[in-house]
């Protein structure tokens, strides 16, 4: 496979940002960062696809969230449509290269007309790769092939996967692959236990297992050693994080742990701003240790905020996604965003399909402001208007230009990735 879809490719646009000298070393040492990760791609498996939210302060550039079931193919450039399409070929190839068939099972978004759009992108770009691909759903109600409301005439019918023997089919279509576009936040069903057939990623990927803590503790090691290899220090990509159990935002319970260890972050952090001369104010982010959109967030400048939430800000702390109560959470530095776009708020957030980045969008959001999760209602995307040809980032030319901004962007989408990759080996039952 050609390798030079590992790089990011230059823009079209150039978007307005701070100027990190953290790029400026990123770029320089570009060939030992390309070398660097070839070796960890060797020793460990990228996952089949993933995305991965980035904040920009100016002074530091780090990811704070990882997705493993990403959504939002919808949102990519589809100029870049090509790159998407010769990963996941490299993808199939190292997991099944007799595959044939897949079945993409999504989430149960039926009314996200967005999610749909999502779904229609990421069997377009898998059939482009040579795959038959249909789409199973899991929900009960759907007993017949059903085109949703509002969707794109690109999707075709779902139908409802069923389980035979140790195998899921939809209807007479027997799939090679499973792979999943829902995060099984729920759970694991047990039409997807014991499976004979590949189920990409693994089931030990969904939220039901996997915490954000075990994640960061992994890029914890990754971005030491990477950091170590290009001699600065790991905490100018690394956010500190803490985390706390058994809480119970709607009984007060863990109220102390969250408070003493809000306390401990801010004052870590404190440490470095002096140290840096950052004079912004410190904040601290306290989101379910497991689960996505956006939900069970909230911000915060003092410990003392922990004690003096209200019932509304609580109850929103205490339920995510599919109605999932929260008990544990992670405490994640605040990394201000001092990007914008048109003068709104805005974070990229970097596509990869296996080990390649393939594209990406802007997360842009008029309402918040640049210590805020804007991974929320009313929010918008930007895709990165990336040049249809791909070509490396140019160190001759100012560092801001886009080409070499978004490979700053790539190099850390990746590290999150390979955290990733180590994560789901550590934690294979």
């Amino acid at each position: 496979m050609n390798t030079h879809i590992a790089m990011v490719p230059h823009l079209t646009t150039a978007l307005s940002g701070p100027l990190l000298e953290l790029e400026r070393h990123i770029l320089g040492a570009m060939p030992t960062i390309e070398q660097w990760l070839r070796v960890q791609w060797q020793e460990n498996n990228a996952p089949f696809y993933a995305s991965v939210d980035l904040r920009n302060s100016g002074f530091k550039l780090a990811p704070v969230d990882t997705n493993l079931f990403p959504g939002g193919f919808n949102n990519l450039n589809p100029d870049l449509a090509p790159l998407s399409v010769q990963a996941a070929m490299s993808a199939v190839e190292k997991i099944c290269p007799a595959a044939s068939r897949f079945l993409l099972i999504p989430e149960n978004h039926t009314r996200n007309t967005f999610y749909l759009q999502n779904v229609a992108t990421l069997q377009y770009l898998l059939r482009q790769a040579g795959l038959e691909v249909r789409i199973g759903t899991m929900i009960p109600e759907i007993a017949e092939p059903t085109r949703f409301s509002g969707s794109s005439s690109r999707l075709p019918p779902s139908g409802r996967s069923s389980r035979v023997g140790e195998r899921l089919q939809l209807e007479d279509y027997d799939p090679c692959a499973i792979l999943l576009n829902n995060d099984l936040s729920a759970g694991i069903p047990d039409i997807l236990k014991g499976l004979k057939q590949y189920v990409i990623p693994p089931l030990h990927a969904g939220w039901s297992n996997r915490r954000k803590s075990n994640h960061f503790r992994a890029y914890d090691a990754v971005a030491e050693e990477f950091a170590e290899k290009l001699d600065f220090d790991p905490w100018l990509i690394n956010p500190y994080f803490a985390t706390c159990q058994g809480i119970s935002f709607q009984d007060r319970l863990g109220e102390e742990c969250l408070a003493d260890h809000v306390d401990c972050l801010l004052q870590k952090i404190r440490v470095k701003y002096q140290e840096y001369g950052i004079s912004h104010k410190p904040y601290v982010v306290i989101k379910a240790d497991a689960g996505t959109y956006g939900m069970g967030i909230m911000t915060v400048k003092d410990a003392a905020e922990i004690r003096n939430l209200n019932r509304k800000q609580r109850n929103k702390m205490a339920i995510i996604k599919e109605g999932q109560k929260v008990s544990d959470v992670i405490l994640q530095e605040g990394v201000h965003t001092f990007e914008s776009i048109n003068g709104a708020v805005a974070e990229p957030v970097v596509y990869m399909i296996d080990h390649f980045v393939v594209g990406g969008f802007y997360r842009v959001h008029t309402g918040r402001g640049h210590d805020e999760n804007l991974n929320s209602p009313g929010m918008s995307f930007v895709p990165l208007a990336f040049e249809t040809c791909c070509s490396l980032p140019d160190p001759s030319i100012n560092v801001e230009a886009p080409p070499n901004r978004f490979y700053a962007y790539g190099v850390l989408g990746r590290l999150a990735l390979l955290a990733a990759a180590k994560e789901l080996e550590s934690g294979e039952p």
